[in-house]
């Protein structure tokens, strides 16, 4: 895996940021799990984040706090996103994120179904893979 990939792996809160059609940067916190040499983020499908990496599949990834405040001296690290809606994509991805987060997760699952009215929002998975990097001559 990418060293700087490998260090986002470990985080427990990453600031993934998304770009608009303008360019403009939006970034959101996000809970990030390695899967071989991507990254998987799972958010719910229909989000702005979803809608913009529809357009724009480069992002941005940045050590951060819950609150998604990047960390002081953290280090940017640029990537390209796949957006999957394939129920096995997600599933995995699921697995992926309890092993991590554990009662944290669940927690935050269940919080979520009853605020939705015990209503299961739609997620769809996200797979960062490292940008390439420019060849040199």
């Amino acid at each position: 895996m990418h060293p700087q990939f490998a260090a986002l792996a470990a985080a427990p809160f990453v600031a993934l940021t998304t770009f608009r059609r303008t360019g403009a940067p939006v970034s959101t916190a996000v809970w990030v799990v390695q899967d071989g040499d991507r990254l998987g983020v799972l958010t719910p499908a229909g989000t702005g984040k979803v809608k913009r990496l529809a357009h724009t599949p480069r992002v941005t990834l940045a050590r951060c706090s819950r609150r998604g405040v990047v960390e002081s001296g953290a280090e940017t690290v640029t990537g390209t996103a796949t957006v999957s809606e394939q129920e096995a994509d997600v599933e995995h991805l699921r697995s992926l994120l309890r092993a991590k987060y554990g009662l944290e997760f669940r927690v935050f699952m269940a919080i979520e179904k009853l605020a939705k009215r015990m209503r299961d929002t739609p997620r769809v998975a996200v797979w960062i893979e490292p940008a390439p990097t420019p060849a040199t001559t």
